[in-house]
């Protein structure tokens, strides 16, 4: 009887082996796929998380985005000096370039503006 227990066991025990094993790939699948292009959001997040990293300051928006040609664009407007009260703190808005992979290639300030100040420049022809 001990005979035959061992027997189903190490039946079991090949079936599960068998059902685990994943197939082999054939030569085809095996080719490096193409890089996942990044989700609008994701281009986002990345773009503020590298531009606080690259100029230690706080981006607090994205005021602008676009994908061009070349990968991505965008306007963020960053805390640059905190002031009391904090209608009176420095902001500026820096242009912020990425590649189609979503990685920074370059930036610059465009504008800089107290926090509380209503922009002078004005859109609409008027």
């Amino acid at each position: 009887m001990t005979n035959t227990n061992n027997t189903s066991e190490s039946q079991d025990s090949q079936q599960s082996s068998r059902r685990t094993r994943k197939p082999r790939q054939s030569q085809e699948s095996r080719q490096p796929q193409e890089p996942r292009k990044p989700r609008p959001m994701e281009v986002l997040r990345e773009a503020r998380a590298q531009l606080a990293e690259l100029t230690g300051m706080n981006a607090e928006s994205v005021s602008s985005f676009e994908q061009t040609e070349e990968g991505w664009a965008l306007e963020v407007e960053v805390l640059e000096l905190e002031r009391v009260p904090d209608t009176m703190s420095l902001m500026a808005s820096y242009q912020v370039e990425l590649d189609s992979e979503g990685q920074l290639t370059g930036y610059r300030r465009v504008r800089r503006y107290e926090r509380g100040r209503a922009d002078a420049r004005r859109s609409g022809g008027r």
